[in-house]
């Protein structure tokens, strides 16, 4: 079982300042986990900007403009800092506030910090110009930049006590992340070609008929590109019913916050389904009401309930 620490009451005014910071920075970039992670008390609420903001900061590198060595050499000086707090290092009044904060954290919440260096692994792959030939090649990459921030969050998340299954709790919390990231591989797709990135495996793509690339707003001649966006969508289906086995082992909060962040993927996955097309003519997204009712049905414990009721279910009627 992973029990939560919670943060101590008082918070001296340098973290508070760096907390700040993080949750600006959340606010800013990461619209979707907000409407998630503004659910949450605030000690994990903190928590989970502090790791956000880390990790926005890996991804800016492996998307920025500079050399693929320096990206690589920044990466390394990331991973150093990472070393520095993950030995409690870094002090309250270090000039780096995603550090500062990130330390707090580390220290009110048992947070795997190693998977912040699979992320760095993943973000690597990327700066290299990595490409995956089957879906089992996809899944180590999808694990570094997405499965490990799940296994992160649960650290912040903990389990509830004498929760059914909470031993299998951080294999749910990857797989929830592996549907997260499949699911932004697919809107995406037109924006990393145009970045030379390559994600879909190339089995898939031979398959369907586009291994010439997506470089306009049309599939590639003689492509059967619905079939190719389908497929993946049950795959990613398929990863979401088995990460959504996560949200009977949290408190009602911790639940709320994954079943918003995810529903609002959900959705996406939804929409691209009903027009494969729209995810080459631009950004598919949610409307802002949209991902507001999201965020209300993980609070009331909707989807909690109905996997909980589908693994019971499932029980039964293994035992009958």
């Amino acid at each position: 079982m992973i029990r939560t620490v919670e943060s101590a009451p008082h918070v001296s005014a340098p973290v508070l300042a760096a907390y700040s910071y993080c949750e600006a920075v959340t606010g800013q970039q990461a619209r979707n986990f907000a409407y998630g992670i503004r659910l949450l008390p605030t000690g994990k609420r903190r928590a989970m900007s502090a790791l956000y903001a880390f990790s926005r900061r890996v991804d800016d590198i492996g998307d920025g403009d500079l050399p693929g060595e320096t990206k690589l050499a920044r990466l390394e000086d990331t991973r150093a800092l990472l070393a520095r707090i993950r030995e409690d290092e870094v002090h309250e009044d270090d000039t780096d506030p995603v550090a500062v904060a990130l330390t707090h954290a580390a220290r009110a919440f048992p947070v795997p910090l190693g998977g912040l260096d699979e992320l760095i692994d993943g973000v690597q792959m990327d700066v290299r110009g990595e490409s995956y030939e089957t879906w089992d090649d996809l899944k180590v990459y999808c694990r570094c930049v997405a499965g490990a921030i799940g296994r992160l969050s649960l650290g912040v998340f903990g389990t509830e006590p004498g929760a059914r299954g909470a031993e299998r709790a951080a294999e749910y919390a990857d797989t929830l992340g592996l549907a997260l990231q499949l699911t932004n591989i697919l809107r995406d797709v037109r924006e990393d070609a145009a970045g030379g990135r390559t994600y879909l495996p190339a089995d898939d793509l031979a398959k369907f008929g586009c291994s010439a690339g997506f470089h306009g707003p049309t599939p590639p001649d003689g492509s059967d590109f619905a079939g190719l966006v389908h497929f993946e969508v049950r795959r990613a289906r398929a990863l979401f019913a088995e990460g959504y086995r996560l949200l009977p082992m949290l408190d009602r909060r911790s639940g709320a916050c994954v079943a918003a962040m995810a529903g609002i993927y959900r959705r996406l996955l939804d929409r691209i389904e009903r027009d494969p097309e729209a995810v080459l003519r631009g950004r598919v997204s949610l409307p802002g009401h949209e991902k507001a009712y999201v965020a209300v049905r993980g609070l009331s414990g909707l989807d909690t309930r109905h996997v909980t009721r589908h693994v019971s279910r499932r029980s039964v009627r293994r035992r009958a």
